[in-house]
This record gives structure tokens, C-alpha cells and sequence, in this order.
């Protein structure tokens, strides 16, 4: 069992910058899907950013040209630098990874840390 520990959540007011991190226990992230979810109250869990078995990373629309994705292979950690941050980026976070080990999918996520924006 895969565990992910998301942390770097906080308070930030609008304009300003917070960089989130997933940490696996074990080696996980590479050649499997990744991906950033956010969920507000009272709203669904909504795709922040997306990584590919492949690399490729797909940001949502709202996100797009603030937040940015990257990994460090060796301390099995994802990254999630939010930049601008605005109110409606407020939410509880969550890092997920999915994919297959001998043919059987996996499907693993972290407990969520909470950002919030507000002056």
C-alpha cells in the first residue's frame, strides 16, 4: 500500500504564493498517472493539474499560467507551486496516482491539505 502526504497548506491572501507537496512512501509517480484535485465546500472535487504515465501536464482552465507542476524523483515528491493565488482557489487539495502493478490498477490518494485565500 502506496501512502501520499500532501502538506505546504495554509493561509495566503489574495496575490500571494503557497507550494504544495505529495510525498509517496515508496517510488510511485514515475511512468504513472498523476494528478492535483481541489474540492471547496459545497462543491465537487475538481482537476487542478494532470500528469500523464508519460510527462505530458494538463492544467485546468482556471489554474492555467498561475500553478505549475513538478517532481522530484529522488525524495518521491510532487509539487504544486500556486502562484497569484485568488479566493476562489480556496479548498482542500489532494494528490492522486493511478495506474497498474502486474496488470492490477492502483488507485491512491493523499488526505488533503486546505488552502485558504483571504485577506
Amino acid at each position: 500500500q502506496v501512502q501520499l502526504v500532501e502538506s505546504g497548506g495554509g493561509l495566503v491572501q489574495p496575490g500571494g504564493s503557497l507550494t504544495l507537496s505529495c510525498a509517496a512512501s515508496q517510488s510511485i509517480f514515475k511512468g504513472n498517472a498523476m494528478g492535483w484535485y481541489r474540492q471547496a465546500p459545497g462543491k465537487e472535487r475538481e482537476l487542478v493539474a494532470a500528469v500523464t504515465s508519460g510527462g505530458t501536464i494538463n492544467y485546468g482552465d482556471s489554474v492555467k499560467g498561475r500553478f505549475t507542476v513538478t517532481k522530484d524523483s529522488v525524495k518521491n515528491t510532487v509539487y504544486l507551486q500556486m502562484n497569484n493565488l485568488k479566493p476562489d482557489d480556496t479548498a482542500v487539495y489532494y494528490c492522486n496516482v493511478k495506474g497498474r502493478v502486474w496488470g492490477s490498477p492502483f488507485d491512491y490518494w493523499g488526505q488533503g491539505t486546505q488552502v485558504t485565500v483571504s485577506s
